[in-house]
């Protein structure tokens, strides 16, 4: 015996042999994306290989690229451009090939083609790589080479439509392309194509929210709820002389006409001295137009038993139609009060305990470096702690000047600091301070040392169902505590979730988070692909229920390693995600309970979603896949967490990748945006 412990020994040899065979599942998985990123430059038509950057995996979960458009209400003087029938038609039928645009409204598609105009290259290179790109094409006639680098990906002819994510948000173009031929080219600018997103999704709802008000039995409601109702109106299409309803049928549907014309008819007996038997006769009771309304006894009469026809009498007629489930599911009977009430009592509940008041008077010199937590494009994340008090820690977020101004993120730290300052909840970040100078803002916020949840995500490859219970619940509790306050959070992933030294998850990084009124919706198109919602990729507006569909998605990728919708090419992400969570394949691993969560959040239509039905974020809780859980434990921080991060003192970086402090030279920045931070 030579002391050696034989057993340690074994241990430590096979904690090797896992992480070696974990490396070479990341090799394998990173040589599998390259093999399907060369397919897709074989086989692709071209958009997104013009438009978006080759994301490499270096982890077999990466760091998630968030994206971020300018403030999507542009001023812009729109003015249409002459096109003859067969050119109108020609574009058209290339939008409605293509796979994300034809999903856009009939209206929003006519108006994109008015206002496309020619796009006239000065040179023979058209678009140059790594040129800033805000603009959508579709080739007329002629044909265009692609090349990245010095490598050719392809030729582009005639009905090609190339560009679209420079149309949702800021990116540069990845490949550059070249006329072949003499070319004819369309193009429609971004700032254009929101300003239509924008007036037509707008100009509908007030349409029909005008409309609703009309129908006696929806005139109890407040905005905020015929809001809601207006967004969860289906649209559905008849021709001339359908019968939309008929008399005597039975039938749970409300209808708005949208677009056209209908009669309203009802059948009577007449009798007749040659025969006993009464004929049917068809009488006219009256027409109804674009805002009129029928059907509306559906939502309310028990027997549902239609009393007239309705029949379609112009070429094409449009409704916005409201199943009574769905109403009452989505309505119910809750008072009109209820919410107006309870967010009027948290809103004027005033700031967090911890205000930044309680750190007034305090400078960047009364704290101490200790290490890196995190870097990013916006800078770093630094563990200090006091110089005369080496135990109280805290988290210091030195975000670069230059960077928020470049990428013109100004409004979007003032309302990442008032979210973070007036929140006094357990499951988010706490901020203390801010500071500035001349090179950089920074927040001094509370420190979680157990690290980030994506972190322990990677180095496991995913959670079991108790595991990521849990962590949902914390997530639960926290965008609670936001709605009731108004605040969309819009960037639900891993990377923003931290574990405290009990192992508990708290919120950070508010970056993207914006407080709206109930009923109100905001149209920057921002989060990271892999989560966002197809309303903010249809740019259709978006509230809260976005955080629902990522909460979705967060589960799915807890209990799996990777989102449902993932890929290397965002427009491809986007388009998995148009398609919807029922058209992905399940794996065994989720059990039949947690799925059908996961389907419920991910829901299409946002007013579909659980959490933001009747009954809100009580519903999710309510959830099976929750039965039995200890809500109220977790929020006294007395339910003990399945997983406890290892932490000896509080300068115990273990829990976080390591990071040196490298001293780089930063622009000073002197614009003076900054004053009031």
């Amino acid at each position: 015996h030579l002391g050696i412990n034989f057993d340690q020994l074994y241990q430590e040899m096979e904690k090797m042999i896992k992480k070696l065979e974990k490396e070479l599942d990341n090799k394998e998985a990173e040589l599998e994306k390259l093999k399907e990123i060369l397919d897709s430059i074989r086989s692709s038509h071209v958009s997104n290989q013009i438009l978006l950057p080759i994301v490499m995996k270096t982890h077999i979960l990466p760091i998630k690229n968030v994206v971020v458009g300018t403030k999507a209400e542009p001023q812009v003087d729109l003015k249409k451009h002459q096109k003859t029938t067969e050119q109108k038609k020609f574009l058209k039928e290339a939008i409605l090939r293509n796979d994300f645009l034809k999903k856009l409204s009939e209206e929003q598609i006519n108006e994109m083609i008015d206002y496309m105009q020619r796009s006239l290259p000065q040179n023979d290179v058209f678009i140059k790589e790594g040129t800033n790109g805000d603009r959508l094409y579709i080739l007329e006639s002629g044909e265009l080479d692609v090349t990245q680098g010095s490598t050719y990906l392809t030729t582009m002819k005639a009905g090609s439509v190339f560009g679209e994510l420079a149309i949702l948000y800021n990116c540069k173009r990845t490949a550059t392309v070249t006329a072949k031929t003499p070319t004819k080219i369309w193009m429609l600018e971004r700032a254009v194509f929101q300003s239509i997103m924008m007036r037509t999704n707008n100009t509908k709802r007030t349409e029909i929210a005008d409309a609703l008000r009309k129908v006696p039995i929806l005139k109890q409601f407040s905005n905020s709820k015929l809001s809601k109702i207006t967004d969860a109106l289906e649209e559905d299409t008849f021709q001339k002389g359908d019968y939309i309803i008929r008399e005597g049928e039975s039938g749970e549907t409300f209808y708005i006409i949208v677009e056209g014309t209908v009669k309203v008819t009802t059948m009577s007996r007449e009798y007749t001295d040659s025969t006993e038997d009464p004929s049917q006769k068809e009488t006219f009771i009256r027409n109804l137009g674009k805002g009129d309304y029928f059907g509306e006894k559906a939502l309310r009469s028990e027997s549902g038993i239609r009393g007239a026809n309705v029949i379609a009498t112009s070429p094409t007629v449009r409704c916005g139609t409201l199943d009574k489930k769905f109403f009452l599911q989505l309505i119910g009977t809750l008072a009109d009060k209820d919410w107006d009430a309870h967010n009027s009592s948290v809103s004027s509940s005033g700031s967090s305990t911890n205000s930044l008041t309680s750190f007034e008077g305090m400078t960047l010199n009364d704290f101490e470096f200790v290490g890196v937590l995190g870097v990013g494009g916006f800078g770093r994340v630094e563990l200090v702690r006091f110089r005369d008090k080496p135990t109280q820690n805290f988290a210091l977020k030195c975000m670069k000047k230059t960077h928020i101004v470049e990428t013109k993120q100004e409004e979007h730290i003032y309302s990442e600091k008032r979210i973070m300052r007036d929140s006094d909840c357990p499951f988010i970040v706490q901020l203390y301070r801010t500071f500035r100078n001349d090179r950089y803002v920074y927040m001094l916020m509370e420190a979680c040392l157990g690290g980030e949840l994506w972190a322990k995500l990677r180095d496991d490859g995913s959670f079991d169902d108790s595991r990521a219970r849990f962590y949902t619940a914390c997530v639960v509790e926290a965008l609670e505590y936001l709605h009731l306050r108004g605040i969309v959070y819009r960037d639900l992933k891993p990377e923003n979730l931290l574990l405290d030294s009990k192992g508990y998850v708290k919120i950070v990084d508010f970056g993207f988070a914006k407080t709206i009124s109930h009923g109100e919706k905001t149209w920057t198109f921002c989060g990271t692909p892999e989560y966002v919602a197809p309303e903010v990729i249809l740019n259709k507006g978006h509230d809260i229920a976005v955080d629902y569909w990522a909460l979705g998605i967060l589960i799915f990728e807890m209990l799996t390693g990777n989102p449902p919708f993932n890929s290397s090419d965002a427009m491809k992400t986007y388009r998995m995600a148009l398609k919807g969570i029922d058209a992905i394949e399940w794996p065994l691993k989720i059990r039949k309970t947690v799925q059908n969560l996961i389907r419920r959040l991910c829901r299409e239509n946002a007013t579909e979603r659980i959490g933001n039905l009747k009954e809100g974020i009580k519903e999710i809780r309510n959830h099976r896949w929750f039965a039995g859980f200890h809500w109220d434990g977790l929020r006294k921080g007395e339910l003990k967490a399945p997983y406890i991060p290892e932490i000896t003192d509080p300068s115990d970086l273990r829990n976080f990748d390591r990071f040196e402090r490298e001293e780089e030279f930063v622009e000073k920045e002197f614009s003076g945006w900054d004053k009031d931070f």
